[in-house]
């Protein structure tokens, strides 16, 4: 009987090591340590912040939000609901208690924080239930909100703006749908538009896929997507850049190029690298005044617990 006990605890115990060593196969530690849940953030340094300043010399500002509202097409089943209320103002009542005939708006909202402008943060996509630092979803991911790697602890990403036209590059004004961008096209483009992209930097990519599509075509727009392959992302990650981003609703091409998997570029970049994504950003004024280079400031809301958030990210320069 005691060696039946002995064999069952044996058995127990080389499943937990075979789970284990599982688990650790599909994980990468962060070279920033076992405990970080901001990665590329760190980037943020007061050099960074300082050399970023040095990029404004015209005095201009761009925002790099759209504006959505509940018609904004989104990822399925993502959309948006407001309302605009007066409280306790019915049948024409004021608030005296101002001193004076005081009235107000408030208003209420009904969404979900990843439609439009928004980064992604570290806890919104993994692999097999493993998400970015070797954190398995069982242990951070509650119905209430994320226990860790939640938007509400990045730190405002300050640093250098670049921005690729890779609708210039490939001779259109809107790139189509499905049409990749791969890691030697962003070399050849980085080239052919003289940036160079650097440690800490946020990279966003000009496709002219929202200017030519949202509005025109809505239903198109959310169907698909130029943008990058699964090899542009390993390039960009390998480059140590902090955020990646696009005019696109998700930032990779949809239908993903022959080979690919879809969205597995936000594997590689969230999860295996904790480097951010920014989705439908609003590139077109860069790209017509040929601004390649710029300071990036955002600062997003910080909702405990969340996986994504809407933003409006400034340029500068």
């Amino acid at each position: 009987m005691r060696s039946l006990r002995i064999a069952a605890i044996a058995g127990v115990l080389t499943i937990a090591v075979a789970s284990q060593a599982l688990a650790d196969s599909k994980c990468k530690p962060s070279k920033w340590g076992a405990n970080d849940e901001i990665g590329s953030a760190n980037y943020v340094t007061s050099d960074q912040v300082l050399m970023a300043t040095k990029l404004v010399k015209k005095g201009q500002s761009h925002p790099l939000g759209i504006i959505i509202d509940p018609n904004t097409p989104a990822f399925p089943p993502r959309g948006m609901m407001l309302q605009v209320v007066q409280p306790n103002q019915q049948g024409g009542q004021r608030l005296h208690g101002f001193g004076y005939a005081g009235t107000y708006n408030d208003d209420v909202a009904q969404l979900w924080f990843g439609i439009g402008p928004q980064i992604d943060g570290l806890g919104h996509l993994g692999e097999e239930g493993m998400y970015y630092n070797c954190n398995d979803e069982k242990d951070f991911a509650a119905l209430t909100g994320l226990t860790k790697l939640g938007v509400h602890q990045i730190p405002p990403l300050i640093g250098r703006g670049v921005l690729l036209d890779m609708a210039k590059f490939f001779g259109v004004k809107t790139m189509a749908a499905g049409q990749a961008f791969t890691a030697a096209d962003v070399k050849a483009a980085s080239k052919a538009q003289d940036v160079e992209i650097r440690k800490g930097d946020v990279v966003l990519f000009h496709t002219g896929w929202t200017d030519g599509k949202l509005k025109a075509e809505p239903k198109v727009w959310v169907s698909g997507e130029p943008g990058a392959s699964n090899d542009a992302a390993e390039y960009l990650a390998g480059l140590n850049v902090m955020a990646v981003g696009s005019d696109t609703w998700g930032v990779e091409a949809v239908p993903p190029m022959k080979g690919d998997k879809l969205f597995y570029g936000h594997v590689t970049l969230l999860k295996e690298n904790g480097i951010y994504i920014l989705e439908t950003m609003n590139t077109g004024r860069l790209a017509a005044e040929g601004v390649n280079e710029f300071m990036f400031v955002l600062g997003q809301a910080r909702i405990r617990g969340t996986v994504q958030m809407i933003i409006n990210p400034v340029a500068m320069w």
